[in-house]
């Protein structure tokens, strides 16, 4: 080719390679290996919910509920994962636009625009990973609720109820601390969901119990639980499963999810420890339903901090969970005179309350340079960071309580919340599913 041909072919020649590299560079990576964890992670956390929630709520009531206990687990992560596909997600992972942070978009309904495509919190995973990873945390935070109104309330309020609360409080309080919200953009740090899931279906679930009343013969009648084995086996898959929810939170397989992973074990084994310690002390013997109360405690208390925190503090955390957790489910409980059936203010609002607060105390950079993060805590001379965990308990506990509240009223205008008094009497598994265990 004469000279004068090149000079005129090697600017487009140079434009099309300078297109092609942009493309590759905008073409999303995937891990495999990452990848393969948050699949696992996603089973893991799916776990927790059915089977883990539902034996360990259903070993804790009495027989005759045992069957309407159980199955609302089962019922809310079918509905749950049709709400969450058709809106749910979009609404709490897209950009909010104009609307300050408050809330998403539909640009992901009904799985819009997923095929090739990875979401910025998680940049080497596929996004339909990504989003059934949030379906499982979506699933289980209205499925806690379940355990303060256990025993009383109709299974069709129930499904209502759900329904309203994932998409009118799960939803917008997952955009405003994980979708690019105004309390993430103010720096509260949440890792795993002590503040979206725990402090959110805690204060969610004392609403009910304080709207929906105590149980017939609450305070008088024998109501203790009816298998602790089922409660045993629940709480150990719990256990488990809690792994794939908070190392899972790291979102990528590495040593932050390491450290996440080990922060949430050691936790746990401390507030068992504590949480029993004080019972046998103050009762001359250690129960079973309190080593398990303790082990979820300290399990729910680390989750906000688990990717922020070093074991050390991880242990502080856990020993302080055990004993605040049971001075909120045993005696402050007693004290107000409320039925939280199965203690979710008390271990998961009280836990995902202190969890939050700890967490700016103890973040610390070394973590957070392996999260590539930049806020620390008090531990680090950053006291402001509790003011900042502080203003989003406030913000989210009482948007969760005011919410929950409407909806309640809402659903008992339109089909009432409770059974009758004789269907409550006559135990719910067979009066609102013709069913019974033998």
């Amino acid at each position: 080719m004469p000279k004068s041909g090149v000079r005129r072919v090697a600017p487009f020649a140079f434009a099309f390679l300078l297109t092609t590299a942009a493309s590759a560079a905008d073409k999303p990576t995937i891990d495999t290996g990452d990848t393969a964890w948050l699949l696992i992670a996603t089973a893991l956390v799916l776990m927790m919910n059915i089977p883990g929630l539902a034996l360990f709520y259903a070993g804790m009531v009495r027989k005759k509920n045992v069957l309407a206990t159980s199955v609302q687990a089962f019922a809310v992560a079918a509905l749950v994962t049709v709400l969450w596909f058709a809106f749910g997600y979009s609404l709490a992972y897209t950009d909010g636009g104009g609307l300050n942070g408050v809330i998403g978009t539909l640009g992901r309904a009904f799985g819009t625009g997923l095929g090739g495509s990875t979401h910025a919190l998680a940049k080497t995973v596929p996004e339909n990973v990504f989003l059934m990873y949030q379906a499982t945390f979506a699933i289980i935070t209205p499925a806690i609720i379940a355990g303060a109104f256990a025993e009383r309330m109709k299974f069709s309020a129930m499904m209502w109820f759900m329904a309203l609360w994932l998409i009118f409080v799960y939803v917008p309080v997952a955009h405003w601390v994980w979708g690019g919200g105004f309390l993430g953009q103010a720096g509260v740090l949440d890792f795993a969901g002590g503040l979206v899931v725990h402090l959110n279906a805690g204060i969610a679930g004392l609403v009910c119990a304080l709207v929906l009343g105590k149980r017939l013969g609450y305070g008088h009648e024998y109501m203790a639980p009816h298998d602790l084995v089922l409660t045993l086996v629940g709480t150990s898959l719990l256990w488990v499963g809690w792994f794939g929810f908070n190392a899972g939170s790291a979102l990528a397989s590495g040593e932050l999810a390491g450290y996440a992973m080990l922060n949430t074990h050691i936790s746990a084994a401390v507030a068992a420890l504590v949480w029993m310690s004080i019972e046998w002390s103050s009762r001359g013997k250690p129960s079973v339903l309190g080593i398990l109360s303790g082990a979820v405690a300290g399990l729910g208390t680390i989750t906000p901090a688990s990717g922020f925190v070093e074991p050390w503090a991880a242990m502080v955390i856990g020993l302080m969970a055990g004993a605040v957790c049971y001075w909120a489910s045993v005696i402050l409980k007693t004290r107000l005179g409320y039925d939280d059936s199965l203690d979710v203010f008390g271990v998961h609002g009280v836990g995902g309350i202190l969890g939050t607060i700890l967490t700016g105390v103890f973040a610390t950079k070394l973590i957070n340079d392996v999260n590539k993060g930049q806020a620390v805590g008090l531990v680090d001379g950053h006291g402001g960071q509790v003011l900042t965990q502080l203003y989003g308990v406030l913000a989210i506990g009482v948007f969760s309580a005011a919410v929950t509240w409407i909806i309640l009223k809402i659903v008992d205008v339109m089909i009432g919340l409770r059974v009758t008094r004789d269907e409550e009497t006559e135990g719910l598994d067979t009066a609102l599913h013709g069913e019974r265990v033998q």
